[in-house]
């Protein structure tokens, strides 16, 4: 899969909410906050059966109520369709 360019990046963005462009680690981000950890849990735990759907698996961590999710594609170096896919799914999860 290849790397999204600067005009298939920009659209991407533009269609997820809140998602960071981190330029030197080719990687999007985001961190979400919910009322208390089981509803970061669960919410954890919606996302991975998205990721093992899509047989692509975000780099995240959780503490308490906060879940940060990182995506790239490590084999093509940066940013591809795929990581913009899973992000959109991932927002459509939260309405």
């Amino acid at each position: 899969m290849a790397k999204l360019d600067a005009r298939e990046r920009e659209a991407a963005l533009g269609r997820l909410n809140g998602w960071i462009y981190d330029e030197g680690a080719g990687a999007i981000s985001h961190e979400f906050k919910f009322k208390n950890f089981s509803e970061a849990f669960a919410f954890m735990t919606r996302v991975a059966l998205l990721a093992e759907a899509a047989n692509h698996h975000p780099e995240w961590s959780n503490v308490y109520s906060r879940v940060s999710i990182r995506l790239t594609t490590h084999d093509a170096g940066g940013l591809t369709a795929k990581d913009a896919a899973l992000a959109e799914a991932i927002d459509r999860l939260l309405g």
